[in-house]
């Protein structure tokens, strides 16, 4: 879809800091960021507070606003507007989610807000306290299992980027971490 004329005037507006074409850009894309940031929670696992998605809004129109509209200025309009701050939102808040689930299981940090959740089962997964742990659980999978999940909620890289690392395919990634983090779930009891 090409750059529509409400968004192309929008977007001009904004770049040349004409009065209330900021808050006319908020008011136009807040339902679409907030949308993509509660996807990305979600299929990550994690729920978010009200405060944690007003927190992660603000760090997406950070990114956009930093370095004089940097963001906005880098923007060909070879798609729609939608589009390019779709792919952006996405960024920042998968960026964000996995720099805050990082810190949760290495420092142990429990939170009603930022529970980590399995997919699948939607039941809590067990909380880490410290790096000793999470390696002494990732001992308990196999090699590309181990791969899989270290990559995943310790490196931060997308199933596109672990199928291409590991040589699985991309649809087989979720189902393998599914496994695993059962696996080490059933560890953590022991």
């Amino acid at each position: 879809m090409a750059l529509s004329e409400i968004d192309r005037n929008l977007l001009a507006r904004c770049l040349a800091r004409k009065p209330r074409a900021w808050e006319d850009f908020v008011d136009r894309f807040m339902g679409l960021v907030l949308h993509v940031i509660d996807h990305s929670a979600t299929s990550r696992g994690m729920r978010l507070t009200m405060d944690d998605r007003e927190d992660l809004a603000a760090e997406v129109f950070l990114a956009i606003v930093r370095d004089d509209l940097a963001v906005l200025r880098r923007f060909r309009g070879e798609a729609s507007l939608a589009t390019y701050l779709t792919v952006v939102t996405r960024r920042v808040a998968v960026h964000q989610l996995m720099q805050r689930r990082n810190s949760q299981l290495i420092n142990g940090h429990a939170g009603q807000s930022d529970e980590v959740v399995d997919n699948a089962t939607s039941a809590p997964l067990s909380r880490l306290s410290d790096r000793d742990e999470i390696h002494r659980l990732l001992e308990e999978l196999e090699g590309t299992e181990a791969q899989v999940v270290r990559m995943y909620h310790l490196e931060s890289k997308s199933y596109q980027e672990i199928s291409s690392l590991v040589g699985m395919p991309e649809n087989s990634i979720g189902p393998t971490l599914s496994r695993a983090r059962e696996k080490m779930r059933r560890a953590s009891v022991q």
